[in-house]
């Protein structure tokens, strides 16, 4: 009896725990989904893709400028300069493009944009790297199956191994010879 006791307490003590964890999880993260959407999209920089690699085409958006409004991004700091972003056919974003120079060393760069009215300024971060993800990767060596290639590292044991194969098959055809003319084996 008191076995089933402590495992009920354990299993509302669990029960409670899991539920408490779950209500603080919930009230951390819940806020207007508005709220969170336009307070981060009209007050910085997205960047697309946010790494790249040398010589890659990336393009910036923002919502800080409002509706219809213009920018001039400048991405001197990867060593691209400055470029231009105009409004897009989403409502209050501007967009521009640049390309990362073939020479731009591996490392964090801050994108800016500078709204043509009133001056806001916003950021954003693009990280190069030399290699990208998406590039296929071709395979270089042999693959290591255990059976070895025709010439293999050592001729003597393929030698060995045809030949031990040619023995097989002959004796193979002997015997259904033999069995064949019922001469018994």
């Amino acid at each position: 009896m008191r076995r089933t006791a402590r495992r009920t307490a354990r299993r509302a003590a669990h029960v409670l725990a899991g539920t408490a964890l779950a209500v603080i999880a919930t009230a951390g993260f819940a806020a207007p989904v508005g709220a969170v959407d336009a307070g981060t999209r009209a007050g910085s920089l997205e960047v697309f893709p946010s790494t790249a690699v040398p010589g890659g085409q990336v393009s910036v958006n923002t919502a800080a400028c409002g509706d219809g409004g213009a920018a001039t991004g400048d991405a001197g700091a990867v060593g691209a300069g400055r470029f231009p972003l105009a409004p897009s056919a989403h409502k209050g974003e501007a967009i521009g493009q640049f390309r990362v120079p073939p020479s731009a060393q591996p490392g964090t760069y801050e994108i800016v944009a500078e709204c043509a009215a009133g001056g806001r300024r916003v950021t954003g971060d693009l990280v190069v790297v030399l290699a990208s993800d998406r590039q296929p990767v071709h395979p270089r060596g042999s693959v290591k199956t255990g059976v070895g290639g025709a010439l293999g590292p050592d001729p003597v044991q393929t030698a060995a191994g045809v030949a031990a194969l040619a023995v097989a098959a002959a004796g193979g055809t002997w015997l259904l010879h033999r069995r064949a003319r019922g001469d018994g084996i």
